[in-house]
């Protein structure tokens, strides 16, 4: 019988070398000065950072400081500092009609995502709290859906990630309607 975990550890790899190798992720623009521990610059405002497990790589959900629904900007970053990986969109203007915002929250339930689509891959952003659970469940970290895929590939945050959903829900459409 083969070992189920080393199957789905070479499944992520080729996963991740697979999208590595597409244009989408070439290198681009740096941060000028990125904030410790995240892939957004010191002038911004970061929505959602981690470094997740696997690869070590970080994951950041940036914003200017001046994001409304009419102004501002949101990016999803994805490396290492001063080797961003995939940076969606390239293109600062008209970004928060490109990511959908989901909250829902009830006693010992926070269930929080951000999603995008980019060249028909699916990204989610998860910031999830089950307190119900025994032990409660925190799920943290970013999903990626290949295209004709069904199966997702989830890399999830080494610790706990820096967030701040803010006034999101005002800004971003809901990804629940």
């Amino acid at each position: 019988m083969k070992n189920p975990i080393l199957i789905i550890v070479l499944i992520a790899i080729g996963f991740v070398l697979t999208l590595e190798s597409t244009h989408q992720f070439a290198a681009s623009p740096q941060p000028n000065n990125p904030q410790t521990g995240t892939l957004c610059e010191k002038g911004e405002r970061v929505i959602f950072s981690c470094p997740v497990k696997r690869p070590a790589k970080i994951v950041s959900l940036c914003a200017s400081k001046n994001l409304t629904s009419e102004t501002g900007y949101l990016q999803y970053r994805f490396g290492l500092p001063g080797k961003i990986e995939l940076e969606f969109p390239k293109d600062r203007t008209g970004t928060q009609q490109k990511f959908q915002y989901t909250h829902y929250f009830r006693a010992q339930f926070d269930l929080t995502e951000i999603s995008f689509t980019n060249n028909g891959y699916e990204y989610q952003i998860t910031d999830d709290y089950n307190g119900e659970e025994k032990p409660a469940q925190t799920n943290q970290g970013v999903s990626v859906t290949a295209p004709g895929k069904p199966k997702e590939i989830s890399f999830v945050c080494r610790t706990k990630p820096k967030a701040d959903y803010t006034d999101l829900q005002a800004v971003l459409s809901n990804g629940g309607n």
